[in-house]
């Protein structure tokens, strides 16, 4: 008996009509933040898929967003949401193309969902005529994090979170 193959995986410009599975794995992609730190990130419940699909639909007609769905068969089971961006001052970062969530379906990763989205939207920012991506994943999804070096990016930033609450010792020099 003959393996059956996953069905073909296509990436394309996302619809309306995809939007209530991006919303789903939007909703997933929130979750595994929150099970990070739970003090930093958003706590997901039952309104997050269609608070994230409401969101996403209305990104989806500004000319500098790029959004685009890998599917299987009828089934979408990844996306990349990402905007070219000019100069962001408080980022110290000039015009860059910038990659806000790359997510698939845990049940569909290792088909090469997670490399074709990937390479679909540099392709997008090559057009674009971005001169350089950046993104930024959770310090602690090392998964992430060793796909996108895999894949060139280097780490440049590390963003630290405090409470406002905590009193914390402070020891040394007090300059920045």
């Amino acid at each position: 008996m003959k393996a059956t193959s996953p069905l073909p995986l296509r990436v394309e410009p996302a619809r309306p009509a995809d939007m209530a599975a991006i919303g789903r794995l939007g909703a997933m992609l929130v979750r595994l933040h929150h099970d990070f730190d739970p003090e930093r990130f958003i706590s997901p419940d039952s309104a997050t898929p269609q608070g994230y699909a409401d969101y996403l639909l209305g990104e989806l007609e500004r000319p500098d967003v790029v959004i685009l769905a890998a599917h299987s068969g009828d089934a979408v089971i990844g996306y990349v949401y990402a905007a070219m961006e000019g100069t962001d001052y408080m980022s110290l970062r000039g015009p860059a193309g910038v990659i806000h969530d790359l997510m698939v379906d845990p049940a569909h990763r290792g088909q090469g969902a997670g490399w074709r989205l990937l390479d679909a939207v540099l392709a997008k920012f090559r057009t674009r005529r971005a001169p350089r991506i950046v993104l930024s994943t959770a310090y602690r999804n090392e998964r992430a994090r060793a796909f996108f070096e895999k894949a060139g990016f280097r780490p440049s930033m590390v963003e630290m979170t405090r409470e406002a609450d905590e009193s914390a010792p402070r020891t040394g020099d007090s300059r920045s």
